[in-house]
């Protein structure tokens, strides 16, 4: 499911916190007894216009679609927010960056 109320970004954001190169993941247990995972994306103007924002926001969803159902953190808010290096970026070195972001806040 995806995240669209700004209350539930600033809940994220009081959550742990994995700086990677290309993004920045924020997880949050939710603690409300529902197993499911949440995610939302946020990608500022720093970036660039909207055709490069959206491009990102595409490649953030095919990750999350990817990598969550198996390496995300069960009944926890996942959001991730972009960073300028991040259109650049391999897809590969992505995926990599997300793996090595959610066993960083898991543990």
């Amino acid at each position: 499911m995806t995240l669209t109320k700004r209350s539930d970004f600033l809940a994220a954001n009081r959550g742990k916190r994995a700086p990677m190169p290309g993004f920045v993941l924020l997880v949050r247990p939710r603690e409300d007894g529902d197993d499911m995972m949440r995610v939302g994306f946020t990608v500022t103007k720093k970036i660039g216009n909207a055709v490069v924002r959206n491009r990102m926001k595409r490649r953030f969803r095919a990750l999350a679609r990817d990598l969550l159902p198996d390496h995300g953190i069960a009944g926890a808010d996942h959001i991730i927010i972009g960073r300028s290096g991040g259109i650049e970026r391999d897809f590969a070195k992505l995926a990599d960056e997300l793996k090595r972001a959610l066993k960083k806040v898991a543990a």
